[in-house]
């Protein structure tokens, strides 16, 4: 019996559901990761879902759009048994879906990705007049400006996520699945993104909405569905829920603090900025000290990841100083910053943070293997694998086996892996970039104790986020960077909203020094 709580009046505002998954169960490895999943789509209406990292969402719209196939349960589409053994076989149905992970093309044009295996032919060969012109069309109709000759390697992540959301649309799909669309997209893309979704609903689409951002669900669906451990525990209108009943259904309990903030012990300054200047920053000076969490707030293409890669040695630092305990540095590397005590946590964990086909366990001790080694260089094992043990227990990964490659793992628990990794060097400045990004909320709480834990410790800890919430309710101070210069500095008890926002937009707003 499905432990799904279902509100009648989903069912009222359509008079049937254009597609029933009843009794769904889904096994990998002898692990049940779906269990009598009961779960409708109706046309015209926008479906959030909702669950912790692993709790099944992805594998059921991999189930709907036929990437896997159910071990049991039915599939009814318009009132018609289903079963799709390919992708395509549910794409001809009308059923497309934008996976988390772009699975784009680099080396072709935004128009070939878009129509790729789909190309309009004339006279037997593809005529490439007609696929730009309507791919063109395509991204115009998400406010996308880019030329759809352009290669897609030359784009940035948000223009590649609108690429496929066009792909998805060049189906003329009556079903449409978004896994975490607005991921990688700026505020001014997200609310481009909104307003499609509102048309696409307009049209009689049926569309399925997979975000850990509740707002976004709130602002976006008409209804909202619950995975939680591989079941469906509710599904209903959104006006009907809360955003702490949802958090409640979706780990099982209450999180009765959501930004669990500790006061700080601050310690001496331990990082300097003085006039950095490097690829996309132009003179930045701010220091920090132990105990404190430092805050970077800004708009994407703001600079504070690039700031983050430059203090770190991953790109060259063109002028300006940093000292850490008040001697100057300079990283060619961030191996040269990691031994140096600084770690940087970089907020694409699949470009950057991980080795994807590597095991959890190798991933996890990279940071940390001269701690590891004998005099000799003999790895200790035993430590390792005791030190691996310890973070995936503390950051409560899920996984089978510490042996397990990290491209298996949801993606929220690939970004504890990577966390985990940066740790175990046991670094004094640790620089998180995005840390909660793709994240639930029941992780991102842990990733927040985690840093009140380095506080603590007596860290310095760099904080970058785009979420306002978020960087508000954990920052000690808040440094708000715009066009790659310093526009705001602001203590905790003097940070609002909308003086940061004023200084997103490049308001000089200095309140303190």
């Amino acid at each position: 019996m499905s432990l799904a709580t279902h509100d009648s009046t989903a069912r009222s505002e359509a008079a049937e559901p254009l597609m029933v998954l009843q009794g769904i169960g889904k096994s990998f490895g002898g692990v049940a990761v779906l269990e009598d999943v009961d779960f409708s789509l109706f046309s015209g209406r926008v479906l959030g879902l909702a669950g912790e990292n692993g709790a099944g969402k992805s594998t059921l719209m991999k189930v709907l759009s036929g990437v896997h196939q159910a071990d049991a349960g039915t599939l009814t589409l318009r009132g018609r048994a289903v079963r799709f053994v390919t992708p395509r076989q549910a794409m001809d149905a009308g059923i497309a879906i934008i996976h988390q992970e772009l699975n784009l093309v680099p080396t072709l044009s935004a128009g070939e990705n878009i129509f790729l295996g789909r190309e309009p032919l004339r006279w037997g060969r593809i005529d490439w007049k007609r696929l730009f012109r309507r791919a063109g069309e395509l991204l115009e109709s998400l406010e996308q400006s880019t030329d759809p000759r352009t290669p897609v390697a030359r784009l940035s992540i948000g223009q590649q996520q609108m690429v496929e959301i066009a792909r998805a649309l060049s189906l003329d799909a009556e079903i449409i699945v978004m896994d975490e669309p607005t991921d990688a997209l700026t505020d001014v893309e997200t609310a481009v993104l909104e307003r499609v979704v509102r048309t696409l609903r307009g049209a009689g689409k049926s569309l399925v909405l997979i975000t850990h951002r509740l707002a976004e669900i709130f602002r976006m669906c008409d209804d909202v569905a619950v995975l939680r451990d591989g079941r469906l525990v509710h599904q209903g209108p959104t006006a009907s829920s809360s955003e702490d009943q949802l958090i409640q259904r979706m780990v099982g309990r209450e999180l009765a603090d959501r930004y669990p903030y500790e006061p700080p012990r601050l310690g001496e300054t331990v990082l300097e900025v003085k006039d950095m200047v490097a690829p996309g920053v132009q003179g930045v000076t701010f220091s920090a000290r132990a105990g404190e969490v430092l805050g970077f707030g800004g708009l994407m293409g703001a600079g504070r990841t690039e700031m983050c890669r430059a203090l770190c040695g991953d790109v060259p630092r063109e002028s300006g100083e940093v000292r850490i305990h008040g001697r100057g540095v300079r990283f060619t590397s961030p191996g040269q910053g990691l031994g140096a005590g600084l770690v940087y946590v970089p907020e694409d964990r699949k470009q950057s943070g991980l080795v994807l086909d590597h095991s959890v366990a190798d991933n996890m001790s990279l940071t940390a293997l001269p701690a590891f080694c004998g005099p000799l260089g003999i790895i200790r094992h035993a430590r390792a694998r005791a030190a691996v043990d310890h973070y995936i227990e503390a950051f409560r990964i899920k996984l089978n086996d510490p042996q397990q490659r990290v491209q298996t793992l949801s993606g929220g628990n690939q970004q504890k892996v990577s966390l985990a990794k940066a740790l175990m060097s046991e670094p004094e400045v640790v620089i998180l970039d995005e840390p909660t990004r793709g994240v639930d909320v029941g992780a991102k709480r842990e990733i927040y104790l985690l840093i009140n834990r380095l506080k603590r410790q007596g860290k310095c800890v760099l904080l970058i986020s785009s979420e306002m919430p978020e960087l508000m309710g954990l920052s000690d101070r808040i440094v708000v960077l715009a066009n790659g210069r310093v526009s705001g500095e602001f203590l905790r008890d003097d940070a609002t909203q909308e003086k940061i926002m004023t200084a997103r937009f490049g308001g000089e707003n200095r309140q303190c020094q």
